[in-house]
């Protein structure tokens, strides 16, 4: 994981926003450095746009650099976010290692483009090879859809945090689900899953991607599109 390719990255998206732009802010460590650059941005430029934070994490953080935020009462000119997973060729994403996944796919599919920011580690060649699934479940119940996630063979372990189920900040819980490795047809495994009663959301980010920017150790930036 190079820092320096996750920084240059995030400067790089944090490039793309235009005065007035509403903005999807993503979730995770990659979305750290683009907050950052934006924030040096509205500093030292007089940017101003207006936010929309997928997390309540990121909204704290872009509150205390002094970012402008609102509600997801329209659509946003762009989102940008991070991914967990990113397949080379075809920029379908696996998303959900920081829990925030329901809100990042309802703000990023409320945008009118969809950047994602990475280092080249999450490049792979086929989703869910070294990183489980997450799906995002209802407590209620909880056990019964892993059990029909198990007969899938998901192979579901329920996230924990300080020895409690990890929650979302929907207030649900979030199965993590190595079983379906290596996912070669994650839309049919997305519909799937969306079916079952209790299924919330999964991780697989299969809509379109506007582009993937891609950041090495040498501190280059590499645009991958679709």
């Amino acid at each position: 994981m190079s820092e320096l390719g996750r920084i240059a990255a995030a400067e790089t998206a944090a490039r793309l926003v235009e005065p007035g732009m509403r903005l999807g802010l993503g979730t995770g460590r990659t979305m750290e450095a683009v907050l950052r650059a934006l924030a040096r941005r509205v500093r030292e430029e007089g940017l101003r746009f207006t936010g929309i934070p997928t997390s309540e994490a990121t909204a704290a953080r872009a509150r205390s650099l002094g970012l402008s935020l609102a509600e997801l009462d329209a659509p946003c000119d762009l989102a940008i976010d991070g991914a967990d997973q990113i397949e080379r060729g075809k920029l379908r994403l696996l998303k959900g290692g920081g829990g925030a996944l329901l809100r990042e796919k309802i703000v990023a599919e409320s945008a009118a483009r969809f950047v994602v920011v990475a280092d080249a580690a999450k490049l792979v060649d086929t989703l869910g090879v070294g990183f489980p699934l997450p799906v995002e479940v209802t407590p209620f119940g909880h056990d019964a859809t892993a059990r029909r996630i198990a007969a899938l063979v998901g192979a579901p372990v329920l996230r924990q945090r300080d020895g409690a189920p990890f929650r979302t900040d929907n207030g649900n819980f979030i199965l993590d689900c190595p079983g379906f490795a290596p996912i070669r047809d994650p839309f049919t495994l997305d519909r799937v899953l969306r079916s079952l009663a209790g299924v919330v959301c999964t991780g697989l980010f299969l809509l379109p991607v506007e582009r993937a920017l891609v950041g090495h150790e040498d501190g280059r930036v590499e645009e991958l599109l679709p």
